[in-house]
């Protein structure tokens, strides 16, 4: 890969790429800090309790909360004894969005999670492992005069986690219960305006059905999307940059082809981090707008994890083509040791993701972390998938060591390298650091953040300007590598020109001076060198 702009690129020029690149780098992150707002919303509500005074409940009929046809309420099940209504008729029901708003496609996806209000009573006690038996239906319309047009139905178990802080005994009777919240459900677009939840808490002592779950009084629910301003923001941002790293790409790719020799690894992989790169910025989701489809957030999951594992292998396979050590690299094969674990565990991330994301296309209130074995998996992949980050870019830190290191053990050796091109490589090494350490944050930041909801821990607050600004820096920095490695317009009539040769009789390679042009510099003397056994150098 000898002669990469990289190596020809007058200092000037390389400081005033620099300074540019940094100024679209703070600007992405003022974009989101400025500009943006906060990139979830998070509203609560508070199920009205709603009487079904049919014996033989009717499927097909909704329970509004409030407006024109609202149900009968109640507002305590005190007043349901009075009245002689059994458990069986109150439906629970919530109106999304509240009074007087509406949804908005814009919102992307709907989160939302279930707290229930328990009180303590001596004589109905929770008892250990409680299980809370729900028979819940979402409904949809887009004016608040249609009939509710089912979207889903499904009867659903959630484990309650309970603590009483207090003494239990007769004086506390009334006090509630400290309950963890709990997934309840989960849709991938919110293509409609209006949308409705009823709830039923079925009872049947014979089969042990909401028995010992204690004295319900209310149940909550927190409904969580993405703000339709920062969804504007992300689109723009997306559209923005779709062009520019494809049309760096093309450009890159058409001068490796100018070359007259094939394409070394280190330029495959770089145009296989351009097309991740690409995938994943393509603005798909301006179809979201105008469409229902409930599979973006998994497809979205699936263009990250892409872009992820090409990322994390580019940056093994960059940092072993510079060791200049004694292995003979520049194939794919000699890399499969680093490069397989990632593979293997981006595999497994689509899995996970498919085992909840996947089942969630056709039941919306299907959750992971509704049984002990998913929550422990769960958790466990969170806990794992966090580590391996960290132990990766110690690695990579490693690797990024080991090259500085042969680079000043080699340095008498290597006669066509000055100190100035020492030092863009080096700094180029650090900037890659730099992104990967920024990277791993990001990745266990989000993983915390999207489980804070489910185990009911404190949230890490990350705001607009952490993801346009981690956003901007992966294509600031894909589009760097492409164009700094991109073969130099200088390069391409070396060897058609006359000029002074030195042959290398071991690996018969050619290094050529012609028109007062060095050809072979930083790649060059590394390709050589990676030949170089232990006390013999070469004269180039």
């Amino acid at each position: 890969m000898a002669g990469a702009i990289i190596e020809n690129m007058s200092t000037k020029k390389l400081v005033i790429m620099g300074v540019t690149l940094l100024l679209f780098q703070a600007l992405a992150f003022m974009v989101g800090g400025l500009i943006a707002p906060s990139p979830t919303t998070a509203v609560h509500y508070l199920a009205t309790k709603c009487v079904d005074k049919i014996k033989h409940q009717e499927e097909s009929k909704w329970f509004m909360p409030w407006g024109h046809d609202q149900c009968e309420k109640i507002r305590t099940f005190d007043e349901a004894v009075a009245k002689r209504i059994e458990a069986n008729n109150i439906v629970f029901a919530i109106h999304i969005p509240l009074p007087q708003k509406e949804m908005s496609p814009w919102f992307q996806f709907m989160l939302v999670i279930l707290q229930f209000d328990i009180a303590f009573k001596m004589y109905n006690q929770i008892d250990d492992g409680a299980m809370a038996s729900l028979d819940v239906r979402l409904a949809y319309r887009d004016d608040t005069v249609s009939d509710w047009t089912e979207m889903a139905h499904s009867f659903e178990l959630r484990k309650l986690s309970c603590n009483f802080t207090t003494i239990k005994n007769f004086e506390n009777e009334g006090r509630y219960y400290e309950c963890d919240l709990l997934p309840f459900m989960e849709i991938g677009s919110v293509a409609h305006k209006y949308y409705l939840l009823n709830i039923r808490l079925p009872v049947n002592e014979r089969r042990k059905v909401n028995v010992g779950i204690g004295e319900i009084k209310d149940i909550r629910l927190v409904s969580i999307h993405q703000n339709g301003g920062f969804t504007k923001v992300w689109f723009a941002m997306k559209t923005f940059l779709t062009p520019s790293i494809l049309i760096i790409m093309i450009w890159y790719w058409r001068r490796i082809m100018l070359m007259s020799r094939p394409p070394v690894l280190l330029e495959k992989v770089i145009l296989a981090l351009g097309i991740s790169m690409t995938f994943i910025n393509i603005p798909v989701e301006w179809f979201s707008i105008g469409f229902n489809w409930t599979w973006m957030l998994l497809f979205g999951d699936i263009r990250q994890g892409i872009f992820y594992s090409m990322l994390l292998s580019f940056w093994i396979i960059f940092c072993g083509e510079h060791l200049m050590d004694q292995t003979e690299r520049n194939r794919f094969s000699v890399y499969w040791k680093q490069v397989g674990p990632i593979v293997f565990g981006s595999f497994c991330l689509f899995i996970f993701d498919m085992c909840e994301r996947g089942v969630q296309l056709t039941n919306p209130f299907y959750s992971i972390w509704a049984s002990d074995v998913g929550t422990e998996l769960a958790m466990a992949f969170i806990i794992v998938a966090g580590i391996c980050a960290c132990l990766y870019f110690l690695f990579l830190c490693f690797m990024v060591f080991q090259v500085f290191r042969n680079i000043s053990g080699k340095r008498t050796s290597l006669p066509a390298m000055s100190k100035g091109l020492i030092f863009r490589f080096k700094f180029l090494m650090l900037v890659t650091l730099t992104c990967a350490a920024m990277t791993v944050i990001f990745f266990i930041i989000s993983q915390v953040n999207e489980g804070h909801w489910h185990w009911g821990e404190h949230t890490v607050q990350v705001n607009s300007a952490f993801f346009t600004g981690i956003y901007g820096m992966w294509n600031l920095y894909v589009f760097a590598i492409m164009f700094l490695y991109a073969p130099s317009h200088k390069r391409y009539g070396d060897e058609r020109s006359s000029g002074q040769c030195i042959t290398d009789g071991e690996e018969g390679e050619t290094v050529k001076r012609g028109g007062g042009v060095e050809t072979s510099k930083v790649m060059k003397t590394i390709h050589l060198l990676t030949s170089v056994t232990s006390g013999e150098k070469k004269r180039f």
